[in-house]
């Protein structure tokens, strides 16, 4: 890891080093910045994404942490005695930073496995309906005509496709929390 402070900072971003800087957060797993201002911590992020094209994630629980938390790609409020800036600005909220780990480990995999099995869902549910109508336009002599009424296809988007998202969204869960903690590496299988 690496840990720099506003001072250096303000030297590598107003000194040129920016590559330099570049080269050494490549040979580092995490860049923590402390003691520097706002629009440090966020031309840091917006330095870091488009150089690297790398996806960031940045985590804060003040104000003077807002635009870091906007300018990353996902941004993590932690609420506390700061007040509740860097969480209204957040996509994720959390109590303590401890509870971190468990946000990433378990709730993103989850999240990954979701998603990847309601994408294919719509691309099958898309696919059935889109195969009617083609072979519904042989049966009418490709007259152009509709099939299915307008309020029976709001009907049938509404009622009857949209309770495997939900379900999936509420219950589904591959593998315990527990075994998502004790394992850090099944993570990676959900990527």
């Amino acid at each position: 890891g690496l840990v720099i402070d506003g001072q250096t900072l303000s030297i590598i971003l107003q000194g040129g080093l920016e590559q330099k800087f570049l080269e050494l957060t490549q040979h580092c797993r995490s860049v923590l910045c402390c003691r520097s201002t706002p629009l440090q911590k966020s031309m840091v992020v917006k330095l870091i994404r488009r150089q690297l094209k790398v996806m960031t994630l940045s985590i804060g629980d003040g104000a003077n942490d807002v635009s870091m938390i906007q300018a990353a790609d996902v941004g993590i409020g932690i609420s506390g005695q700061e007040g509740m800036q860097a969480v209204m600005a957040s996509d994720f909220a959390i109590s303590r930073f401890k509870h971190l780990k468990k946000l990433l480990l378990v709730h993103g995999h989850w999240c990954y496995a979701r998603l990847a099995k309601m994408v294919i869902y719509f691309f099958y549910k898309n696919v059935c309906y889109v195969n009617l109508l083609f072979w519904y336009q042989f049966f009418c002599g490709f007259s152009g005509s509709t099939m299915v009424d307008y309020w029976q296809m709001i009907f049938f988007n509404l009622f009857f496709t949209s309770v495997p998202p939900l379900l999936f969204g509420a219950l589904d869960k591959d593998l315990s929390a527990e075994t998502l903690l004790r394992l850090p590496e099944l993570y990676k299988n959900g990527q």
